[in-house]
């Protein structure tokens, strides 16, 4: 039995077939496709579907956005999804849409050891809840909550929820965004757009000087790669405090969301930017800023943090959920 599994992204879209054997998957065939390249998500899918001969039996697509009857139109792209037509467009009886961070949640819950990084050790509290939290293009979140007998990831849109700043800068900071956004949403700060949006603030209210190298860089460049990526290297002091002011949100929303949703079997932190910045992750600002709860502190203190190496946990989880869970 092959399935057909993906996950749709605001940057890329990674399609799959998988093999299921007994309770495991084996992966057959992986393509990944530049989603800005596609005026919609349908002539990806055929492109994908003619350049493969194996038959497909049903199909999960975790998708960057609210999925709502059956159909989603992603934020990040100027795509509308529905089930029912994307079903035609493979020619299997029917297709199931889910949210890219329930998708990661799935992916998640089958993971080994060794794919993830600990950031905090904590005291997991068997059979209780769980909480993912995912920058990339955007930012995803998800609650996994335990019924008694198993896991069951439960989507959100809490990226969209408005950015609560937490210090004198941070205000300073939201008034900047304000300015540009008129709403300003966790998303706008904690992806790869925000990194840049930090960066921009810094540069524009005159904290840091810009080096023209790098000023050069960043316009034929993704400014969010840049930038991370001379943080990390030390090359230059704005993109060092852009990238520090970066995690401790980052740090700050995940310990947020751990709250909202008890989330004392532990937290993952996913998505595409996380393994890239492990070394800034695991120097200790994230954590400060998950914990710095007030009466709290000590109950974040316990939760297991984790960051998840494997870039396609979300697309192992639409294949799960395709094969074991969509009844």
């Amino acid at each position: 039995m092959i399935i057909l599994a993906g996950d749709i992204g605001g940057t890329k879209t990674n399609l799959a077939l998988f093999s299921i054997h007994g309770d495991k998957l084996a992966r057959v065939v992986r393509k990944s496709f530049a989603s800005q390249d596609y005026r919609s998500f349908e002539p990806l899918l055929r492109e994908f579907v003619a350049g493969t001969t194996a038959r497909f039996t049903n199909a999960c697509f975790g998708v960057a956005g609210p999925v709502i009857d059956g159909k989603s139109k992603t934020p990040n792209l100027p795509w509308v999804l529905d089930a029912d037509e994307l079903a035609g467009v493979v020619g299997v009886d029917s297709v199931k849409l889910i949210n890219d961070l329930e998708a990661t949640a799935y992916g998640v819950l089958t993971l080994d050891p060794d794919e993830f990084v600990t950031l905090n050790d904590g005291a997991a509290q068997q059979e209780s809840g769980m909480a993912i939290i995912a920058a990339g293009t955007g930012l995803g979140e998800a609650i996994i909550y335990w019924d008694g007998s198993r896991y069951h990831p439960l989507a959100s849109e809490g990226g969209h929820t408005d950015f609560a700043p937490r210090t004198s800068l941070e205000i300073e900071f939201l008034r900047y965004l304000i300015t540009r956004f008129g709403h300003v949403s966790y998303e706008r700060v904690v992806s790869g757009p925000g990194l840049g949006n930090i960066y921009s603030f810094f540069r524009d209210s005159n904290y840091l000087p810009e080096p023209a190298w790098l000023r050069e860089r960043l316009t034929r460049e993704d400014p969010g790669v840049v930038i991370s990526e001379v943080a990390l290297a030390e090359k230059a002091k704005i993109c060092v405090k852009a990238l520090d002011l970066f995690v401790s949100i980052y740090g700050a929303e995940a310990g947020n969301l751990a709250l909202k949703a008890k989330a004392t079997r532990g937290v993952h932190v996913a998505g595409g930017i996380a393994p890239k910045i492990i070394k800034k992750l695991t120097d200790g600002t994230f954590m400060r800023a998950f914990t710095d709860k007030g009466r709290f502190s000590d109950f974040l203190s316990a939760i297991p943090v984790q960051v998840v190496l494997n870039d396609d946990a979300a697309l192992l989880g639409a294949a799960y959920y395709a094969a074991f869970r969509s009844e």
